[in-house]
């Protein structure tokens, strides 16, 4: 058995506690407890000090991370049980909101903002690990170690596609819970 892993990550415009990102700010933890009530969803690590889970690792920042005197950068690192609970919840209610206003308060960039990969059910995967994945990703491309929703591979390294229908089941249950 397997879980996808996710490891997301973007940089402020502007310092984290400047007003305009108050949006992003409002919504974080509705997020969340979107994401744990979600069909599939399995478990996520928290952010160090802060209440909640506990962290998987001292937590670590990528190499696009840019310091804007505040030494914070959004991320987060869960577990999900497979592709379409994943693709669901990322896609529909708040967190599709919050992707749609994602532009007042991240910097535009090249590289990913995400990255998917597969760990034997069992395994916790630490900050550090999502970092490297998803620098691979940027350096390779999507291949069975790191990729993404467009390019995705199943948990024996195979290209796939993600399961429509069961995307549309996923959505209904999430969206009525």
């Amino acid at each position: 058995m397997h879980h996808l892993a996710i490891y997301n990550f973007n940089n402020f415009r502007v310092p984290s506690d400047d007003p305009i990102n108050k949006g992003f700010h409002d919504r974080n933890d509705l997020n969340f407890r979107a994401a744990e009530i979600s069909e599939g969803f399995v478990a996520r690590s928290g952010h160090g000090e802060e209440e909640g889970p506990s962290s998987w690792g001292p937590q670590v920042f990528p190499r696009f991370y840019i310091e804007n005197g505040d030494g914070w950068a959004p991320s987060s690192l869960s577990l999900w049980r497979d592709l379409s609970s994943l693709f669901a919840f990322t896609y529909a209610g708040i967190h599709i909101e919050a992707m749609q206003n994602a532009r007042q308060w991240f910097d535009r960039h090249t590289w990913p903002p995400y990255v998917l990969w597969w760990v034997r059910e069992g395994h916790v995967p630490s900050w550090r690990e999502g970092v490297e994945r998803l620098e691979h990703l940027d350096d390779h491309g999507p291949t069975s170690v790191a990729f993404n929703f467009k390019a995705s591979f199943d948990p024996q390294g195979n290209p796939t596609s993600i399961d429509r229908a069961a995307i549309k089941r996923q959505s209904r249950t999430t969206l009525s819970r």
